[in-house]
């Protein structure tokens, strides 16, 4: 199996969620931890506010969508170790300070196919 977690978080820091570079350090930090490397990572600061950030990494992806305006971000996880999004939500949700979340988990079932 692989998982894959949307994570609603609200009432986030909004000095973090508009900050590119705290947004890639806290990302950065949270890849080292899990014993994960960047293959890739992707960004764009939206003007007046906001920031999407997405990496790919080697234990799959996450993206971090903000809005500041909202105090609230959106994050999607999904990893083949099935640890990982866990993880990942965790370790966002104290950087970014999120005084309430909603976790919506959605398991892949990879060898379904398989015969």
């Amino acid at each position: 199996m692989a998982g894959e977690l949307m994570v609603d978080l609200y009432g986030c820091d909004t000095d973090i969620l508009d900050n590119l570079p705290k947004i890639q350090e806290i990302a950065h930090q949270i890849i080292k931890e899990i014993h994960a490397e960047i293959v890739e990572e992707c960004f764009h600061k939206f003007e007046p506010i906001g920031i999407t950030y997405i990496a790919v990494i080697t234990t799959s992806h996450f993206s971090i969508h903000t809005w500041p305006e909202y105090s609230y971000a959106a994050v999607d996880i999904f990893s083949c170790d099935e640890e990982v999004p866990d993880l990942i939500a965790e370790k966002l949700k104290l950087s970014l300070g999120a005084e309430k979340f909603a976790v919506h988990k959605f398991e892949r079932d990879i060898e379904g196919g398989i015969k």
